[in-house]
């Protein structure tokens, strides 16, 4: 069972997580082949306070 992980900011829509992840799960299968209906997609919202660039807090940024 491959699993493709994404980590982001929260705030898109539930229509462009569903195109999101069809776009990758169709990419991924078009590349490396095997069954859609066994890739899973994990989508983890992260809070801008939560995550850093450079030693720095999006959030401060």
């Amino acid at each position: 069972m491959p699993t493709i992980r994404v980590e982001m900011f929260p705030g898109r829509t539930h229509a462009q997580k569903a195109a999101l992840v069809e776009a990758l799960t169709d990419g991924f299968v078009s590349t490396a082949g095997g069954n859609r209906e066994a890739l899973h997609v994990v989508l983890t919202e992260v809070e801008q306070e939560n995550w850093a660039v450079g030693g720095t807090l999006v959030s401060d940024r």
